[in-house]
């Protein structure tokens, strides 16, 4: 996303951009109507897009520079379209003896043991700590856009980055979560609907349909390696420590450490995924890194997007 070729928030709006907004909006529409039907969620976020980019200039550079998070969820929805099961052979059995083989406890997978050991307490706050896995870097991602475009910029592409390398892993390796094994065994069921696992505890302990709503929309049952509920708060500690955010580290080092103990709590995911999805934000990270340092025009971009999100003096 390069807010300069849509239009500059420190000009003037004329015929040329409203008519490529509009067209823009109305493409997105269409495409993803055709692609997986229409949602209100597409309707919502178009409104929203427009009435922030047309309110005025710093809602406009708000809007733009957090196109990038927009872009991520378009390319996550639109996997409804193509589901990661017809290019690839799911595994299903492979992962789950592999689990146990190397992180076992007396017999059974890390799932296993520890959905035979639930109790309340740690079912509401492994719901919380799960609850964070989008709000708290985009709650982060707002804050950066006030304080510094630049550490924004890197942080918000590093962000995009590293979904996209997981995206390519979830076709490459199509893989079955735990709670599919607990349910449906090893056999493949491709129509298989999102499920909360053990996540439905805290909606029920709560009263509430937090995590029935969320994956009631869940775009692949067979998306659990690597873990990018494990990657996202590893690239908000990582930037929190670049940017020198002092004691708030500490609360993202915990929030981080939460998640990755309650993807597994919960059943949502194997030990194995943990591992894969730390070692694809790690691998994001170290690779816009490179690109930033080595690469000059890319690093030029990062800057005159920086600029053009900044107010005027």
């Amino acid at each position: 996303m390069d807010p300069s070729s849509v239009a500059s928030p420190r000009t003037p709006l004329n015929y040329k951009t409203i008519l490529t907004v509009t067209a823009i909006s109305v493409g997105y529409l269409l495409l993803a109507a055709w692609l997986i039907g229409f949602k209100g969620d597409q309707l919502f976020l178009v409104g929203l897009f427009n009435t922030l980019f047309y309110l005025s200039g710093p809602t406009r550079r708000f809007i733009l520079g957090f196109s990038i998070f927009i872009v991520f969820w378009i390319i996550f929805d639109s996997m409804k379209a193509f589901p990661n099961y017809r290019y690839n052979t799911v595994h299903i059995e492979s992962i789950y003896q592999t689990e146990k083989r190397l992180f076992g406890v007396n017999g059974v997978t890390p799932n296993e043991y520890l959905a035979a050991h639930t109790n309340s307490l740690l079912d509401v706050i492994a719901g919380i700590f799960y609850l964070c896995w989008i709000p708290v870097p985009l709650a982060f991602a707002g804050y950066l856009f006030y304080k510094d475009k630049n550490a924004f910029l890197r942080f918000s592409l590093t962000f995009l980055l590293v979904n996209l390398l997981g995206f390519v892993i979830y076709y490459v390796y199509p893989a079955a979560p735990p709670w599919y094994v607990q349910q449906y065994g090893f056999g493949f069921n491709p129509h298989t609907p999102g499920n909360t696992a053990g996540l439905g505890r805290f909606d029920s302990l709560l009263h509430v349909q937090v995590f029935a709503g969320l994956y009631a929309k869940s775009s692949n049952v067979f998306a659990a390696m690597p873990s990018l509920h494990a990657s996202y708060p590893l690239i908000v500690l990582y930037h929190g420590i670049r940017t020198k955010q002092g004691w708030i580290n500490l609360l993202f080092g915990t929030i981080m450490v939460g998640i990755w103990f309650s993807a597994v709590y919960s059943s949502h995911h194997y030990v194995l995924d943990v591992l894969a999805g730390i070692a694809c934000g790690l691998t994001g990270i170290g690779l816009f890194n490179f690109l930033y340092s080595r690469v000059g025009g890319f690093r030029r971009w990062v800057e005159r997007c920086a600029i053009v999100l900044s107010p005027r003096p």
